[in-house]
């Protein structure tokens, strides 16, 4: 039996190998594992796992940065038709020449995986929106969310990391049958502690297969799983992103989340919300 290390790549036997995970940890016979695009946490057999050979995994990578520029550019799209409109209404119909600024909403991101932060903050710096990203693991999150609201003074918090659903320990009802939706809902309920209201404050939590209904009651803007399906690694990203560059008078509608995911509404959902985005006039060059 070839002898499975922290670290490497690894498909599930019984699973066909559909995913691809990273190995967190190993106690004895079983390994923690960590997807390696899908933000789902598992549990397997060492005698379960197959190592991915490099080439098989540059050809799973090829597909999936892929499938993520393709999101990009549906996104960059829809940006281009909000700034069109943007400088249409700045400009009294491009009667007048009138220069403007824009404030994108500021976002918070907490992660309980560095190596999904790094991809999110990647993307994020790519789009244009200004971020806070903190690695925590999910228990922590809880713990410190307050005090980094109050400090960071976010427009938009996302609370993600891994979570899985469990059918053996209890129903989709049951918050002890999710490796994590349960540290979710309680970081929700302390943000809400300190910012109560829904547009005063958008929020984005969960992960893989989460407790999407218990996480909105919370008092999250947006959440996963509806359908506890896996949700992808950037899915939080490209959803607050389009908060951040909607002008704060427009509603952000489900469907507009929805259409530039990298899921869609098995995975994701929420309710409308405002944008974050603040225009200024004049535009201003900023001494060195």
């Amino acid at each position: 039996m070839t002898r499975i290390k922290v670290g490497q790549i690894v498909g599930r036997a019984s699973y066909n190998c559909d995913i691809i995970f990273r190995v967190k940890n190993v106690e004895g016979d079983v390994a923690e594992l960590c997807g390696e695009d899908m933000r789902l946490v598992a549990d397997a057999p060492i005698n379960d796992l197959v190592i991915i050979k490099e080439q098989d995994r540059k050809k799973i990578q090829i597909k999936q940065k892929q499938k993520e520029e393709n999101c990009y550019q549906l996104f960059r799209q829809d940006r281009k038709l909000i700034r069109e409109r943007s400088e249409y209404e700045v400009t009294s119909g491009y009667t007048k020449k009138n220069s403007y600024f824009e404030v994108p909403g500021k976002v918070l991101h907490l992660d309980g995986d560095p190596v999904y932060l790094k991809k999110c903050t990647q993307v994020y710096d790519r789009l244009g929106v200004p971020v806070y990203g903190v690695h925590l693991q999910e228990k922590e999150m809880p713990l410190q969310v307050a005090s980094l609201i109050e400090m960071i003074r976010p427009d938009i918090l996302v609370v993600t990391g891994h979570d899985s659903y469990s059918k053996s320990k209890g129903d989709e009802k049951d918050l002890k049958a999710y490796r994590n939706s349960g540290h979710f809902v309680d970081t929700v309920k302390e943000a809400r502690k300190v910012i109560p209201y829904m547009d005063h404050l958008v929020i984005f939590a969960g992960a893989c297969q989460s407790n999407f209904q218990s996480i909105l009651k919370a008092g999250a803007n947006f959440a996963s799983s509806p359908d506890r399906i896996n949700i992808h690694a950037l899915d939080p990203v490209y959803v607050v992103s389009k908060v951040s560059l909607t002008p704060f008078m427009e509603r952000v509608g489900i469907w507009d989340i929805l259409k530039t995911s990298l899921t869609g509404k098995q995975g994701l959902g929420g309710v409308e919300t405002n944008g974050a985005l603040r225009r200024g006039m004049p535009q201003y060059i900023e001494e060195e």
